[in-house]
C-alpha cells in the first residue's frame, strides 16, 4: 500500500530554509567543539581516577567483611546470591533464583516508509517526489501513526504494555550486598517459559485473547492471522551465579568509589575476574568511548559547516548546473575545515587538561629540532679534506 505525493517549494522558500540551516550549523559547530573539548577533559579526567584505583584497591574475601577497609577501594570475586524473588506484579510471573525478570513486547503495528527524488528547476525552485509505503510489521513501542503522511486507515492502537525490567532489590555476592540494579545487566538471559496458568492470570489483565506463545503470550484472534494491536508478550531471566566487583566498602554494601579528581569507580564483571582485568578492560572502555566521541565530534563539524555553506548553493540554484557545482565546492570546503579544526580542538583539549605534559613534549620537540638543525650547520661547516683525484 503506497502513495505518491509532489512538491514544489520555491526559491524564496529554499533560501529561508537556507538561512535557518546556517543558524543550525553554526549552533552545531560550537556544540561539536565544546563536545570534543569537554571528552578529552572526561577522557584524561576517568584515565586518571582508574589509574590511581589499580594502585590503591585491595583485593579481599568475599565472605568476610573486615572493618578496617571501611571506606577503601576493595576488589571481590564471589557468588551471587538475590535477596527476594524478582517478579512481574502484573501479570504474577517470577523467577525463583534470579537477579532479574525481563518483559519484552511487540506489537503487530502499520509502519511508514518513504522515498524522495529532488529536482531543481531554472530559477531555483525545486520539486520533490515522495513515496510513501504503508506495511504491518511486528515491531518493539508504538509508530505514532498520527505523524503519518496519510494516518487515515493506517491507525496504531496504544499497547496495553510495555517493555520492563523488574530486578532484586539487592542481592548478596559472598558477604557484602549490592544494589540490584548492579547485577541486573550482568546476568545471562534465557527464555522463561510461561504456563496455562500465567495465561489465564492476563486474560484477567488484558482485553481480548491470550495464546501461549514459546517464551510468552499472543494476545489476539489467531496468531497465524495477525491484526493491528495483536502484541507479542515474552519474558526471560537473567541468572549470575558469580560475578567480580571493584567498589568501595560502606557497612557491608559495595558502593561507587570516589577518587581524588572527583570521578566515581565502579567496575563489575560476570564471573571471576582479577582487579588487573577490570581495570584495563575500564581502561579499554575509556579508550574506545573516547575515540567515539571523538569520531562523533568530527561528524557533528562536517553537517555543521555543510549546513553554514548550504546557502550559497541555493544562491547558485538559480542557474541548476551552477548550485551542483558550488555544492560541490562547498562540500570540500566543509571537509577540510573539518580536517582541519577538528584535531586542532583536539588538541587544545588535550593540552588544556595535560598542561605539564604538553610543555615538556612541546620543550623536547623543540630540543629535538634544535640538535638536528645545529649539526647540519656544522657538517655543513666543516672543510673538504678528502684528497683530490689529481694528487
Amino acid at each position: 500500500m503506497s502513495f505518491t505525493e509532489t512538491t514544489r517549494t520555491s526559491w524564496l522558500a529554499r533560501l529561508k530554509n537556507a538561512l535557518i540551516g546556517a543558524v543550525i550549523g553554526i549552533v552545531l559547530v560550537g556544540a561539536a567543539i565544546w563536545a570534543l573539548v569537554w571528552n578529552e577533559g572526561r577522557s584524561i579526567k576517568a584515565y586518571r581516577a582508574l589509574t590511581e584505583g589499580a594502585g590503591i584497591v585491595l583485593s579481599v574475601s568475599a565472605h568476610e567483611i573486615t572493618p578496617s577497609n571501611e571506606g577503601k577501594l576493595i576488589h571481590i570475586s564471589g557468588r551471587v546470591t538475590p535477596d527476594g524473588i524478582p517478579a512481574d506484579p502484573e501479570f504474577g510471573i517470577f523467577a525463583d533464583g534470579a537477579v532479574a525478570v525481563l518483559r519484552e513486547v511487540e506489537m503487530y503495528q502499520w509502519v511508514e516508509k518513504s522515498e524522495s527524488r529532488s529536482e531543481t528547476k531554472l530559477g531555483g525552485s525545486q520539486e520533490t517526489v515522495t513515496t510513501y509505503t504503508y506495511t504491518k510489521e511486528w515491531k518493539s513501542g508504538r509508530e505514532n501513526s498520527g505523524d503519518f503522511r496519510q494516518p487515515e486507515g493506517h491507525e496504531n492502537p496504544d499497547p496495553a504494555v510495555d517493555d520492563q525490567s523488574f530486578a532484586v532489590e539487592s542481592a548478596k555476592v559472598g558477604a557484602f550486598a549490592v544494589s540490584g540494579e548492579r547485577v541486573t545487566g550482568l546476568g545471562t538471559q534465557t527464555d522463561l517459559r510461561l504456563t496455562e496458568a500465567d495465561v489465564a492470570r492476563a486474560e484477567q489483565v488484558l482485553s481480548g485473547q491470550v495464546h501461549l506463545d514459546r517464551a510468552g503470550f499472543y494476545v489476539g484472534m489467531d496468531p497465524a492471522q495477525p491484526r493491528v494491536g495483536d502484541l507479542l508478550v515474552r519474558y526471560s531471566r537473567a541468572d549470575l551465579p558469580e560475578a567480580s566487583f571493584v567498589a568501595a566498602q560502606n557497612k557491608g554494601w559495595l558502593e561507587p568509589f570516589t577518587a581524588s579528581n572527583g570521578r566515581e569507580i565502579f567496575l563489575s564483571a560476570a564471573g571471576k575476574a582479577s582487579a588487573a582485568e577490570m581495570f584495563d578492560t575500564a581502561q579499554a572502555e575509556n579508550t574506545m568511548i573516547m575515540w567515539l566521541i571523538r569520531l562523533g565530534g568530527m561528524i557533528g563539524l562536517m553537517v555543521g559547516f555543510s549546513l553554514f555553506f548550504s546557502i550559497l548553493g541555493v544562491i547558485a540554484d538559480v542557474v541548476p548546473l551552477a548550485g551542483s557545482l558550488v555544492r560541490f565546492g562547498t562540500g570540500m570546503i566543509a571537509f577540510v575545515l573539518t580536517v582541519l579544526v577538528g584535531p586542532l580542538v583536539i588538541a587544545i583539549g588535550w593540552f588544556a587538561y595535560r598542561p605539564l605534559l604538553s610543555i615538556g613534549l612541546l620543550l623536547a620537540g623543540g630540543l629535538i629540532a634544535f640538535a638536528v638543525v645545529w649539526l647540519r650547520r656544522r657538517a655543513a661547516g666543516r672543510p673538504n679534506t678528502a684528497p683530490s683525484a689529481a694528487q
